[in-house]
């Protein structure tokens, strides 16, 4: 490391496991300038530094990548109620480091100026933040929008083939907007309900009396999803374009799109914390609204197949979908689930509710974790400093405390939502320091604000995503939460 030896390092982290996606080691990370800038091994003589984090017997992990989040966005009549400072500040308490926001063009609005306007909204972040197109129906104009968005480095693209009459595309528009980013490296994102199929199962159980929240499980059928999935392979695999499904909630869907990537599609599929540890019995409770999302939570069979699924390495991320809304605007339409807004607060949560949900409980290896919560986010986004430790990368660290149980609750989380999914839940893996662009915003003092720091960050072109996906996915060593529980690993 040369010269680097007389000048101090901004931060050491010490003598922890340091986690990534191809393997883990016990090591001391250095950190200099905003970037990693070596990984020594643990015992050995520390540089000159200006701090010094003990991270014994804790897991050293790339900071999260949150390929899935909704920021401040207006659907309808309501309004998300944060915005990029507050939604980061939560994001960055919980261990994610870079966020992914969604810039969905409203009506009479172009996916460009849907770009530009996002920008603008998210220079307080806190984080470093990309985006994800939108296109909601095609001109002839939308060729040359999407090629400007390349060139902006936005080259994922979201897409509903549902909410007709508002963000819904249609599978020509779909196909179309394949064919270009086939052609540019990028990747069609996906929500995939079959909206003819939910508008049939919607209207035969509001003639029952059954439009609630209460039973909006059944509003919006298992099949729906798996109908769109295969008719979204099927355009991926004619256009050559890769496609990413964005929180997938069965067994089934994972295996149409796993069956689809062994037949040659690159084809992704992204779950939530939520699907993987909440069930449908939710609906059932008096406070049902509270947990209305799209598409809605499954039967505790789906759930168990869906975290066998990610056991598999058949799951390649995890997205929070956070939407934040109050008790009150989940409330309004309590009694017609197609007015009523969707999703759940969720950013502040993603890591330690699916630590606790897959390595925890489920016996998933530490270093698939990583892959999950950060590695092939960066990798399917394109952002190719993120998501692993080494030289070179950006210096977005957690030390992860694999032993400490907490509760979650809405009265201490730091969303602007005044519910938590979880409320009241005992979860085990909690971020003890988190680092962000080489600052240590949140240690054992609390928050340290670093203002409004966030970059925008350009992707890069897709077309290597597959052999790199597949190494993190099965390569490597894999530590169990049993090893961890032994403490001879982290001794």
């Amino acid at each position: 490391m040369g010269n680097q030896f007389f000048e101090p390092y901004d931060v050491v982290i010490t003598d922890g496991l340091v986690v990534n996606a191809t393997g883990s080691r016990l090591g001391t990370v250095l950190v200099k300038d905003g970037l990693i800038a070596g990984i020594l091994d643990a015992g050995a003589p520390l540089p000159a530094h200006i701090r010094r984090i003990d991270a014994r017997s804790q897991l050293v992990i790339p900071g999260g990548v949150d390929p899935h989040c909704h920021v401040g966005q207006v659907l309808g009549e309501f309004s998300m109620l944060d915005n990029h400072a507050q939604a980061s500040i939560a994001a960055l308490w919980g261990g994610t480091t870079t966020i992914i926001d969604f810039a969905i063009p409203e009506p009479g609005q172009s996916p460009l100026e849907a770009v530009h306007e996002k920008r603008k909204a998210a220079q307080d972040c806190r984080t470093d933040l990309a985006l994800h197109g939108g296109v909601v129906s095609w001109d002839r104009t939308t060729r040359d929008q999407l090629l400007a968005l390349a060139d902006l480095g936005v080259l994922t693209v979201k897409m509903f083939t549902t909410y007709r009459d508002g963000v819904m595309a249609g599978f020509d528009t779909i196909e179309k907007v394949m064919e270009v980013l086939a052609g540019v490296g990028g990747v069609a994102i996906i929500h995939a309900e079959e909206n003819h199929v939910i508008e049939q199962a919607q209207a035969e159980e509001l003639a029952k009396g059954r439009g609630g929240s209460r039973h909006h499980a059944l509003t919006r059928p298992e099949a729906a999803e798996a109908s769109a999935v295969k008719r979204a392979l099927q355009l991926a695999d004619e256009t050559r374009s890769a496609v990413y499904f964005v929180h997938q909630t069965t067994p089934e869907v994972v295996d149409l799109v796993a069956a689809a990537r062994a037949a040659g599609t690159r084809a992704y599929s992204e779950t939530c914390p939520h699907y993987l540890t909440l069930n449908e019995e939710v609906y059932e409770s008096d406070r049902s609204e509270l947990f209305v999302c799209c598409p809605p939570l499954r039967p505790n069979s789906s759930v168990l197949g869906l975290r066998e699924r990610a056991s598999w390495g058949l799951v390649h991320t995890l997205g929070s979908d956070h939407c934040c809304y109050s008790t009150q605007q989940k409330e309004k339409y309590s009694h017609d689930v197609r007015s009523m807004p969707n999703g759940l607060p969720g950013v502040e949560n993603r890591l330690t509710v699916s630590f606790d949900t897959l390595v925890v409980k489920g016996g998933m290896s530490v270093e698939n974790f990583v892959a999950m919560f950060s590695t092939n986010p960066a990798i399917l986004n394109g952002l190719r400093s993120k998501g692993w430790i080494g030289p070179g990368a950006d210096a977005d660290i957690v030390v992860l405390d694999p032993r400490k149980t907490g509760v979650i609750s809405a009265t201490s989380h730091h969303m602007k939502s005044d519910y938590s999914p979880y409320e009241g839940g005992e979860f085990t893996g909690w971020p003890s320091t988190v680092i962000s662009g080489g600052r240590v915003v949140v240690d054992d003092d609390g928050f340290h604000d670093p203002g409004p720091v966030g970059r925008h960050l350009s992707s890069k072109a897709q077309l290597d995503a597959v052999p790199l996906l597949a190494a993190t996915v099965t390569g490597g060593s894999q530590t169990t939460y049993a090893e961890i529980e032994s403490e001879e690993l982290l001794a």
